[in-house]
């Protein structure tokens, strides 16, 4: 089901609502490696080579599933900071958070989010949303090769 096995990036620090992701995707077969990030921090040091992730090779993600609630920096922080580099602004971002807060909404469009998801309650749909995700954006959506954004004179 999925897109060349491209990397998720998973920025959540609720452990209880990681391991509900990660059985969702599971349930759903979704096999793509997954990278699981506990704070607003990392992921921008992941996702821009540095502090811990300064000697990293890893490849940029091809999904990042972001809550907005982080501490250290805030979900609509890190989503600032992707979406205003040249580069990784071209990776699909889905907001999958419990915040109600019309705001956050209207911020996270605002600064380019693709998708903004309100975690429900109920694991059966939960589930579910998890699954209409994977199949969207790694299998049905296709983005443009980051590589060629790097490249392009």
């Amino acid at each position: 089901m999925l897109n060349e096995l491209v990397t998720i990036l998973l920025v959540e620090d609720n452990p209880d609502d990681v391991e509900l992701t990660i059985r969702a995707l599971k349930r759903n077969n979704i096999a793509n490696p997954f990278v699981v990030l506990r704070d607003g921090q990392d992921a921008i040091d992941y996702l821009f080579f540095t502090g811990k992730y300064s000697d990293a090779s890893h490849a940029l993600p091809g999904v990042i599933l972001l809550d907005l609630k982080l501490p250290k920096v805030d979900g609509i922080e890190v989503l600032r900071k992707i979406k205003g580099d040249r580069t990784r602004k071209l990776i699909p971002i889905v907001v999958l958070t419990s915040s109600k807060e019309e705001r956050d909404v209207v911020e996270s469009y605002d600064l380019g989010v693709n998708s903004y998801i309100r975690k429900p309650v109920d694991f059966d749909q939960f589930v579910e949303i998890v699954k209409q995700i994977g199949y969207y954006w790694l299998l049905l959506n296709e983005p443009p090769s980051v590589r060629s954004v790097q490249y392009k004179s």
